[in-house]
């Protein structure tokens, strides 16, 4: 009795113990990193200009005017790659729904073959295949799993890339401005919160991955202040050479 309560306890320890990470990230990944963009593309073009010595006022245009055209270029951008992926998608699965209605046999022996190049023993994965044959939708969604790689019930939105997209980026091009706008007169209080914010993505971003939130955050802090760093010295390079 107590080997079986023991046995008992450890299949119940190696369930509750037994997850994963999200390896496709979910919905976090690109939200995190659209902020990330954000970030580091506003905080860089406004260390730029401020790096040329101009105005506070031509600062902030240009901070604004980075979120405004980098959010609608995602957002743009977004929607296109991910209208073309889906309807590429769309067409193939045309396609086998096509062969499985003109040729289901010949796709009932694709199907079989494919689990038994998987170890599947021939004669099960001969009945296998024509149990899921049965119902054209479920051949379908199985055809297009295993060939195609996708499912035909979950496939991506376009509209919810674009707006997740223009939506994430904006709140990461954000951060740098937001000083100015509260009354900041003064470059550094704005690349301050954007570093701050850098690492706090870079931290969020340690959920789908296997390092440590202070590694990711300080790589993304030294990546982003890299960048900034660069683009002060040139605009103050390039604004002398000009003025």
């Amino acid at each position: 009795m107590a080997i079986l309560d023991a046995e008992a306890a450890l299949h119940q320890a190696h369930r509750d113990n037994h997850t994963h990470r999200d390896v496709n990230g979910g919905w976090l990944r690109p939200a995190v990193f659209g902020a990330m963009d954000g970030l580091v593309s506003n905080l860089a073009l406004m260390t730029g200009v401020a790096g040329g010595s101009v105005s506070q006022h031509t600062v902030v245009l240009a901070g604004l005017a980075g979120l405004a055209a980098g959010a609608f270029s995602m957002a743009a951008g977004e929607y296109t790659s991910v209208a073309s992926q889906r309807e590429l998608v769309e067409a193939e699965l045309d396609v086998e729904r096509q062969e499985l209605r003109r040729h289901p046999q010949d796709e009932e022996d694709e199907l079989a073959a494919l689990y038994v190049a998987r170890g599947v023993e021939p004669g099960l994965a001969r009945q296998v295949a024509r149990q899921l044959s049965k119902d054209p939708e479920q051949a379908l969604e199985i055809h297009a799993r295993e060939e195609l790689g996708v499912d035909p019930g979950d496939l991506p939105s376009p509209l919810v890339a674009a707006v997740s997209s223009f939506g994430s980026f904006a709140l990461g091009a954000l951060l740098p401005v937001l000083p100015y706008l509260l009354g900041a007169s003064a470059l550094w209080p704005a690349v301050l919160l954007a570093l701050i914010g850098l690492f706090a993505c870079g931290a969020v971003v340690a959920k789908v991955t296997a390092r440590t939130w202070w590694y990711s955050g300080s790589r993304q802090l030294v990546l982003g202040g890299a960048a900034a760093g660069v683009t002060y010295a040139l605009g103050g390079l390039f604004g002398t050479a000009v003025g």
